[in-house]
């Protein structure tokens, strides 16, 4: 059986959307492990399962609800996904940036992405948040193999800006305002779903990266091949450096400390969504 156009699948899961009362949106948001509870401050949400949703992967990760919401957060018109998908729950690197291009279309012009990392880097600590500078794929898969659809995006999108500068500078404005220390690095991406050997921490840390995670590179290459800018923010929740001393790591402490680093988060997002209304050019007339 013909699998249908991805263009084609897109179109059916926002007409989907739209007539459950989601559209308009500007800005999109992942929200990654722990950092569901900032859906909660959504007004006049417009709250869809993604079983509800025609080509949307299901999500079984823990802390992540599978849901998609739109709304008011903080004076900017948003679609939210609360809850992502992952490689090592078996999907495909196309279907985990499925819901990008579903945002781009249901009008978002910018993309923010959360995550829960470990901390390569030594001078980072549980609960901090990480201004992601830019990533290194150790996935082994690029969402773009296979044909490419020319009405998303060029077949060789350029890498070279992955994280949007503009707003990577109005994310430390943000920071500032709501007195939140950020921490800024590379984002080593990897499939998962095991935790990084001592050894391949090691190499991870040598390599360049400064927080390691199973997320965020698939669907910043699906943003940057439909023309979204992406900012990354990382909730460091656990040292991950490789060292002597390393400890071992559990689900629970990662969740725990995601939530605290949510904290910090939701406050930069209060700050940077209002910058980003003030940016927004106004219309005459």
């Amino acid at each position: 059986m013909t699998q249908p156009k991805l263009s084609d699948r897109i179109a059916g899961a926002v007409a989907a959307v739209q007539a459950a009362g989601l559209s308009g949106a500007d800005t999109a948001i992942i929200l990654g492990s722990g950092l569901g509870s900032l859906a909660k401050r959504v007004s006049k949400a417009v709250d869809l399962a993604y079983s509800d949703i025609p080509g949307m992967p299901r999500s079984t990760a823990p802390g992540h609800s599978g849901r998609l919401i739109g709304g008011n957060l903080f004076g900017r018109r948003c679609v939210i996904m609360q809850g992502r998908f992952h490689l090592y729950e078996g999907w495909q690197a196309a279907d985990i940036a499925f819901p990008v291009y579903v945002m781009k279309a249901l009008g978002a012009q910018q993309l923010i992405i959360t995550n829960a990392s470990g901390a390569l880097n030594t001078r980072y600590s549980p609960g901090d948040v990480m201004l992601i500078e830019d990533h290194l794929n150790f996935t082994g898969v690029n969402p773009l193999t296979g044909p490419n659809d020319d009405n998303l995006g060029l077949r060789f999108p350029d890498m070279s800006r992955a994280y949007s500068p503009e707003l990577r500078e109005l994310a430390r404005t943000a920071a500032g305002q709501a007195g939140v220390t950020l921490t800024e690095g590379i984002y080593a991406g990897i499939a998962g779903p095991s935790l990084e050997t001592s050894a391949e921490r090691r190499f991870l840390r040598n390599s360049g990266g400064d927080a390691v995670g199973m997320s965020t590179v698939t669907e910043t290459i699906a943003a940057a091949h439909a023309g979204l800018p992406v900012l990354g923010l990382s909730a460091i929740t656990n040292a991950a450096s490789g060292g002597p001393d390393q400890q071992p790591d559990t689900i629970e402490e990662v969740l725990d400390n995601a939530a605290t680093a949510g904290v910090a988060i939701a406050m930069i997002l209060e700050r940077l969504l209002t910058l980003l209304e003030s940016a927004r050019p106004h219309r005459a007339g």
